[in-house]
């Protein structure tokens, strides 16, 4: 499978190069430092420079034509409003129309445990700018013709993996998990068409990630 991560130098994208290298996936990275170059080609991605959130929709489409998978794992990192809705919002709805337009088989969203319409963060907190910018991506999602899959971690940690994780279907709430482990899911994820149309929340826990995606969607013939 030919696999374009958009948000190629993040934590999980650059844990997730090498997941995919080694399951025999062909993987691009998007960057916006050319800087960043080394760093995924030592991931075992091929980089590529593009900055999603100043591409229109006819470049991005240009960008993500030819491949079997998009990941998104890009974001503004916490910076102002306006930059968090033109990227967590903006370009990744705009990537979406493109993987539509160009007929990408699978598209990844990474987003957060407790995201939607419902998030409940106060207008006032800096974290509501996010919280409504995904919202309003992961809508756009889920309405799309694509088989879609949205990962929602809870809060992030650089802890060591532990292949396990746990989700509300066993009565977790909003935790913690490595991003290695998120990652491990991303991986997953892709190589199970049947998991395409769900919502996976999921914390770090004990249950094995295959495991737990059996439980959220049966590959046929189980």
């Amino acid at each position: 499978m030919n696999v374009l991560v958009i948000g190629g130098h993040g934590k999980v994208a650059r844990l997730l190069h090498p997941l995919l290298a080694q399951r025999s996936h062909t993987v691009a990275a998007v960057i916006r430092n050319p800087e960043h170059a080394d760093d995924v080609e030592r991931d075992g991605a091929t980089p590529l420079v593009a900055d999603v959130q100043q591409l229109d929709t006819t470049e991005l489409t240009d960008l993500v034509r030819g491949y079997d998978a998009v990941v998104w794992s890009a974001g503004a990192g916490g910076g102002s409003p306006e930059r968090t809705y033109a990227v967590d919002r903006d370009a990744a709805i705009r990537s979406i129309d493109a993987a539509e337009a160009v007929g990408v088989q699978r598209y990844v969203m990474v987003s957060y445990f407790g995201a939607g319409p419902n998030h409940g963060v106060p207008q006032d907190d800096p974290f509501f700018a996010y919280a409504e910018a995904k919202t309003a991506a992961d809508q756009r999602l889920q309405e799309s013709a694509l088989a879609w899959t949205l990962v929602r971690p809870s809060a992030l940690t650089d802890d060591q993996p532990t292949g396990g994780i746990e989700t509300p279907r066993t009565g977790a709430g909003k935790g913690s998990v490595p991003r290695a482990d998120v990652a491990h899911v991303i991986a997953d994820v892709l190589d199970r068409p049947a998991t395409a149309g769900h919502v996976l929340e999921f914390n770090g826990g004990a249950t094995p990630v295959a495991e737990e995606l059996d439980a959220l969607a049966p590959t046929p013939g189980q």
